[in-house]
């Protein structure tokens, strides 16, 4: 099964959906043995029973997947109503490892079992964004793995937080490890442009800047951002945003975080993070257009790195994304395939995306099994 097999269905009943994939399932690979499943938050009260009888008709034990506000298709992006996107893959047992539903770090190690020893893992993990010890999972997970790399996506759920790790689960983090021997390529686009220069936090207090390289905060925010007075700093204080940078590295990786308050009064602003003095951060500017731009450099790199199209494909984005910024008509995941062709894709509108170790905002991160 050198090609990945993949199904979405929507309708207005979750019935008909779960009906419907049942369906479509019926005509999947006799040799798939792994399943990536996404379904919309309506979908909740039946995530078991669609997970069951998906297990049942394709007689695949492994599955990973999650709950999100909208689920990716190749070229559709699925909102509102009751929708799932699953696709199916073929892995050699001996070169993946399911991670269980992990709560604390202290359960990482016990819980973590490998069929042989991986040079290196690729993790693609799910995430309750109600744990508060979520982002030090992702750290942690990281650091006790060899030569490891994870990206994925915290569930977007209205309802509950359900994600699949073989069962459903909740309240944790879970996905897969992948071996060296399964071949990825992955790559995020964070939606905005850098602004100025990086920034030295000299004064702050929990999430409030005081002094950036010792100069009144505001004042060296609308400085970058080229905003001349208050009431132009009000109008656009929507497409400023605060990129946190993640130390040694160049001014395009850093975690986006939102302006909460402005105080002309005191030159001071509030992010919906905490700032530490000594750490680093950069203006950025979110617009449509920088959304676009950004999105096309990701697929233009990718489409740099590949040698053959991809044989399948997972797009987790923020649900502060899609048509919440590139359009109503599957914009954002069209781009997908105009640039890099037709494949077989699944993902979700995520709370937060993980890559690497870090969770971002306002990003998609895009892996592609080549």
């Amino acid at each position: 099964m050198d090609e990945f097999f993949n199904i979405s269905s929507q309708h207005d009943t979750t019935q008909a959906v779960i009906n419907d994939c049942v369906k479509q399932l019926e005509a999947s690979p006799a040799e798939a043995n792994f399943g990536f499943i996404y379904a919309t938050d309506t979908m909740t009260p039946v995530f078991p029973e669609l997970v069951k009888q998906c297990k049942e008709v394709t007689g695949i034990e492994h599955w990973i997947g999650t709950i999100g506000l909208g689920v990716i298709a190749p070229d559709l992006e699925l909102y509102d109503m009751p929708a799932v996107s699953i696709m199916l893959a073929n892995f050699d047992e001996n070169e993946f490892t399911i991670v269980p539903s992990i709560s604390r770090s202290s359960d990482i190690a016990p819980n973590l079992h490998w069929p042989r020893q991986f040079t290196t893992n690729f993790g693609i993990l799910h995430g309750d964004p109600f744990n508060e010890q979520t982002q030090n999972l992702i750290e942690d997970i990281q650091q006790q793995i060899d030569n490891g790399f994870i990206v994925g996506g915290l569930t977007a759920s209205r309802d509950k937080h359900y994600q699949v790790a073989n069962d459903v689960v909740s309240g944790g983090i879970s996905g897969v490890l992948f071996s060296e021997n399964i071949n990825v390529i992955t790559n995020l686009s964070q939606g905005c442009r850098p602004v100025g220069e990086k920034h030295m936090i000299t004064k702050a207090q929990e999430n409030v800047a005081f002094t950036l390289d010792k100069k009144p905060a505001l004042d060296v925010l609308m400085r970058d951002m080229q905003i001349n007075d208050y009431q132009e700093l009000d109008k656009k204080s929507s497409e400023v945003y605060v990129g946190m940078c993640i130390p040694d590295s160049d001014k395009r990786d850093y975690t986006i975080r939102n302006l909460v308050g402005l105080d002309p009064e005191h030159s001071i602003f509030a992010i919906n993070d905490y700032l530490n003095e000594g750490d680093e951060i950069v203006f950025c500017k979110r617009t449509v257009q920088t959304a676009v731009d950004d999105m096309q450099h990701m697929l233009d790199n990718i489409a740099g790195r590949l040698k053959n199209k991809p044989k399948g494909g997972i797009y987790i984005s923020c649900l502060g994304r899609g048509r919440e910024q590139f359009g109503n008509d599957s914009e954002e995941v069209k781009m997908i395939q105009k640039t890099l062709g037709d494949f077989p894709l699944t993902g979700f509108f995520a709370n937060g995306e993980i890559h690497h170790n870090k969770l971002y905002g306002y990003t998609g991160v895009l892996t592609l099994f080549i």
